[in-house]
């Protein structure tokens, strides 16, 4: 029998995927079980258009995630650090990046940054956000002496 799965089933498939089982154990367990239902025309048309919503969003999302991103490459943070002998005593972290990028109207979560170590240079450094599968970017941060 031919089924469509609702969700992941471990050692079947994922989640839209289209199977063939063993009837009894499409009956009796997938879609008894409310993981599967059965493949007809009207539930594989209902899955086409499911898959054409999500495809919309999936864009929306990623152009979302571009005009952020060159918004974001056309900004530089600054932060001022501690300096004694040209050794630097601060360091700026991502929360401390996450939480400036917030004061100006940027909510990006601290983890989408990929460069995890704090920053402890003078000068301009660049640093990957990624924003969106595929979508990464590069924001630089300028660190200044007190």
């Amino acid at each position: 029998m031919q089924v469509i799965l609702k969700t992941d089933v471990k050692k079947v498939g994922k989640k839209g995927e289209i199977k063939e089982v063993a009837d009894g154990y499409a009956r009796n367990f997938l879609i008894a079980k409310g993981l599967a239902v059965q493949a007809s025309s009207g539930s594989l048309f209902a899955l086409e258009k499911e898959k054409e919503a999500k495809a919309k969003e999936e864009a929306l999302k990623k152009a979302e995630a571009e005009k952020i991103r060159d918004e974001l490459e056309k900004m530089s943070l600054e932060f001022g650090v501690n300096v004694k002998n040209g050794n630097v005593f601060n360091s700026v972290s991502t929360k401390q990046i996450e939480a400036e990028l917030k004061r100006r109207g940027i909510n990006i979560d601290k983890r989408k940054i990929l460069d995890h170590e704090p920053i402890k240079t003078l000068g301009y450094t660049i640093i990957r956000i990624e924003l969106y599968k595929g979508v990464i970017a590069k924001l630089k941060v300028h660190l200044r002496e007190n």
